[in-house]
């Protein structure tokens, strides 16, 4: 696929960099700018900000930036076409696609490709359960019994399979879909005993069963989850796809997609086991649930979860199964340093069953009258099965304690033993002594490795000790105030372009001026201003917005957001006590200037050390006039090094 340029413009225009970050991070307003925590990398103290009226993002913790068409691909492992389907759909913008060559779809991604098998599956299940007869007398019955209303199986896109072998496959060759990545979806399966003739044999892998399709946090179809609606014990009562390149069945929460506003809105995220749960409990108004799809909770899933509440509620079915599947996730949700509660059901119900019977207020209330902290729930379970035999007992002792130590935070630590010492019925100092025990042979495990490294490099052979000449320490300073100077000079140039110097002569044209004689050693930098002077020769304004676009080099978009972005904000504060700063762009005329002579002055520092070295070269090998001229371009550099000097009122000895 391939967009045009107006639907390009058109979703350009309507993206908000705040809405967009704001559905995945929790962003709070601090003046001119948000901050949150970072969605990609772990931090506790926010270092992740937004800035609206440039439409950038910045983390200056992990260094990762760019636009909001940046963000969706980097936090959803998107492609560009991806992420601006993503926006078209946020903001209901039709999507215009260009005609592709032969050649162009030849080089579409295996992962595009995947995407648009797996969209064409959901909208064909989608299709057979409402408009196949099949479909309607089986599948669409089957959810009508479930109690789930039509916008319901609509917002779901639930579907059904026929029972066939290969209807859905047939249908899809048909269309122009290539087996190679039915296959690889894992949709169609190939024939291991293709007949003499070399023809390739396939089926599909889903055959007579309703369909839950599974989408990413952007709300791609990235696989399926299938349950068979006949007795059949050979076959298993849920299907999943394959893992592949598009889904991997560890990262994913099935319902995200549709429950992430409400987590945020919530501030707590309902997990539970299997799919109907999630679609059952959504028609009744609970909407902030996922579910786990059946597999033990793992660290990116919970980190899923992190991204839009610290606050996680495990509800599972009342047997000892569905009891023993809940703490097996606690102590990983601990260690990302989140809240977990526990809900669990009167015995032979579920999420689902629950809430079908007692309405969803009553429901509503259950969750909130039951709901436990992860230390009553896992004491009380764990004492109910060892009695009172005294062994088993230290061992849960133990046990809690190594929840416990899961938690980063030390006060929330501190409330668990309080409150543990009085379930167990035992000294709070004795629950912190053990706690420290192990918390002492982590550190001593720890410190013995870090001294086995040191001997291991301890034993390398010493390197003798090596002087830099002179002028190769001087190069090296040079070299680092070259650069700082640039980029001062192109971070006024990008972020204010068009502001205005003395005779109204925009900023952009007064440093092309100046700079005209200068050439950037940083090559984004280069290129920026190169593009800049293109841009101004044809009468245009300098938007920065270009410069961090996706046909940019990478090279370019990371030193435009560098430069776009601003570590330290002045606090609200200060204005309140009054306390003035005037702002960059009040004091444009007077900074500027000397910002420019600034980079001219260490450029010829260089072209001085430079001409030096030619001089020394010539001196030994060159002619007679070649050294005259050398010594006359010397006279001159230095002359204009002392006037900038005296203009900056620097004084050289």
């Amino acid at each position: 696929m391939r967009l045009n340029k107006e639907t390009i413009d058109q979703i350009q225009q309507a993206i908000d960099v705040v809405e967009v970050i704001g559905d995945f991070v929790t962003l709070k307003r601090k003046g001119h700018y948000y901050s949150g925590c970072c969605p990609f990398h772990s931090e506790k103290t926010p270092s992740f900000t937004v800035t609206p009226a440039k439409g950038i993002y910045k983390c200056f913790g992990c260094g990762k930036g760019g636009d909001a068409i940046q963000f969706i691909m980097e936090h959803e492992g998107a492609t560009y076409v991806e992420a601006m389907a993503y926006m078209a759909k946020k903001y209901n913008i039709e999507i215009k696609e260009e005609e592709l060559t032969q050649e162009q779809n030849f080089e579409q991604s295996e992962k595009d490709s995947m995407l648009v098998v797996t969209n064409y599956a959901s909208q064909y299940y989608t299709d057979q359960l409402w408009n196949s007869e099949d479909g309607k007398s089986i599948g669409l019955s089957y959810f009508k019994e479930r109690g789930f209303r039509d916008e319901t199986i609509k917002k779901f896109e639930l579907g059904y399979s026929h029972d066939q072998w290969d209807a859905f496959t047939k249908s899809a060759i048909e269309k122009g879909y290539k087996t190679e990545f039915l296959t690889k979806t894992g949709l169609t399966i190939e024939r291991d005993n293709a007949n003499d003739s070399g023809d390739r044999k396939f089926f599909d892998r889903f055959r007579g069963r309703v369909m839950f399709p599974i989408h990413n946090v952007a709300g791609r179809v990235t696989a399926f989850g299938a349950r068979i609606l006949k007795t059949d014990k050979t076959q298993a009562k849920y299907l999943n796809s394959i893992e592949s390149v598009i889904y991997h069945k560890s990262k994913i929460l099935y319902g995200l997609f549709q429950a992430k506003q409400a987590i945020r809105k919530e501030e707590e995220c309902l997990l539970v086991e299997g799919y109907t749960d999630v679609v059952s409990l959504h028609q009744s108004g609970v909407e902030n649930v996922v579910a786990s799809s059946g597999t033990s909770l793992t660290e990116d899933q919970i980190k899923l979860i992190k991204r839009y509440t610290p606050n996680i509620t495990i509800l599972y079915d009342g047997d000892s199964a569905g009891i023993k599947a809940a703490l097996r996730g606690v102590d990983l949700i601990l260690q990302q340093d989140m809240n977990v509660s526990i809900v669990v059901f009167p015995e032979g119900e579920d999420p689902d069953s629950y809430v079908q019977k007692i309405g969803p207020t009553a429901f509503k209330e259950y969750i909130k009258s039951t709901k436990r902290d992860f230390i009553s729930f896992k004491t009380s379970i764990s004492l109910k099965e060892v009695g009172n035999d005294p062994i088993k007992r230290a061992e849960v002792i133990k046990d809690i304690v190594e929840s416990i130590s899961k938690v980063p935070d030390a006060i929330k630590r501190s409330v668990f033993f309080r409150e543990c010492s009085k379930l167990l019925e035992i000294d709070e100092q004795i629950l912190i002594s053990e706690y420290n025990k192990k918390a002492l042979q982590k550190g001593q495990q720890e410190a013995k490795k870090q001294i086995s490294e040191r001997e291991a490099f301890a034993a390398l052979p010493e390197l003798p000790e090596i002087e830099l000449p002179d002028d190769i320490v001087r190069l090296s300073l040079e070299e680092e105030s070259l650069k700082m100077h640039e980029r001062e000079m192109m971070r006024y140039l990008l972020n204010f372009a068009s502001s205005t110097m003395e005779q109204e002569m925009p900023l952009s044209d007064y440093l092309i001026h100046e700079l005209q004689d200068v050439e950037f050693k940083n090559a984004a930098y280069d290129y920026i201003i190169k593009h800049i002077i293109q841009v101004r020769l044809r009468g245009e304004q300098v938007l920065h917005t270009y410069f961090i676009q996706q046909d940019q080099p990478e090279y370019v978009r990371d030193a435009a957001i560098d430069l776009l972005s601003t570590k330290f904000h002045i606090s609200e504060n200060w204005e309140k006590f009054q306390i003035i700063v005037p702002k960059e762009i009040e004091v444009l005329n007077s900074v500027v200037p000397k910002t420019v002579l600034r980079l001219k002055r260490v450029v010829l520092k260089c072209m001085i050390r430079d001409n030096m070295k030619e001089i020394d070269r010539i001196q030994k090998e060159g002619s007679v006039d070649d050294l005259m001229h050398l010594l006359q371009v010397a006279m001159q550099l230095k002359v204009i090094s002392k006037d900038i000097d005296k203009t900056l009122g620097i004084v050289v000895g």
